[in-house]
């Protein structure tokens, strides 16, 4: 990971104005800096005038504001941010992301439909089931609001499962299509050298980052 330096200080000895100063200045010099915000008595979050707001509006490519209890991720990003980049920043480890909207985005979708709001949409990609308090004429599953269990088992049998294990290789943030033989000799090797390291006997996730500065013309 990248180097950590903590500012400290007591309580309005100025700690913020000064990572607003010093923020700009290492990114004068080329360097991205992300901040990370440490609230012990509860969690505030991106208003003006907060620390972590004074801390983006410095410069700051991303801040955390860590709780007790939470933490919370605050990261700039372009108007046309894909539903692919914000799933990275939650990283790999976990089974399953539910999102909610994003209709027009490339993921499977399930639809809920109630009768007194209207009929259901129409030119959704990718839709895989619609969930509703009545049935309708569709071409895929449809399931009563009430059927948590059978939509449960549509999503842990179709999308669950089968990324159970899984290797995955991004490019300068860009996810890279692997097909099972280079998968296969991928993670064949990553874990062949992993394992001859100490605290890599038993591996069940791997995260392996590789930064390299470009080539000076």
């Amino acid at each position: 990971m990248p180097s950590i330096v903590s500012i400290v200080g007591r309580s309005k000895s100025g700690k913020t104005t000064f990572i607003e100063k010093l923020i700009p200045e290492l990114k004068s010099r080329g360097y991205r800096v992300a901040t990370i915000k440490h609230t012990p008595q509860g969690m505030t979050f991106n208003e003006p005038d907060k620390d972590s707001w004074r801390h983006i509006k410095a410069g700051s490519e991303a801040t955390v504001i860590s709780s007790q209890d939470r933490v919370v991720l605050v990261k700039p990003v372009a108007p046309d941010i894909t539903l692919d980049e914000v799933a990275r920043l939650l990283g790999e480890d976990y089974d399953i992301i539910l999102t909610e909207g994003f209709k027009q985005d490339n993921a499977p979708k399930i639809e809920v439909h109630r009768r007194k709001i209207g009929p259901p949409l129409s030119g959704i990609k990718k839709l895989i089931a619609i969930v509703g308090d009545e049935p309708v004429e569709t071409k895929v599953r449809w399931f009563s609001g009430q059927d948590i269990k059978g939509v449960a088992d549509l999503v842990e049998v179709g999308f669950i499962k089968p990324q159970r294990e899984r290797t995955c290789l991004y490019v300068n943030s860009v996810p890279i299509t692997l097909t099972a033989w280079p998968k296969q000799v991928i993670t064949s090797i990553l874990l062949a050298l992993v394992s001859c390291l100490k605290g890599g006997e038993e591996v069940r996730s791997l995260d392996l980052f590789l930064r390299k500065e470009p080539k000076q013309g």
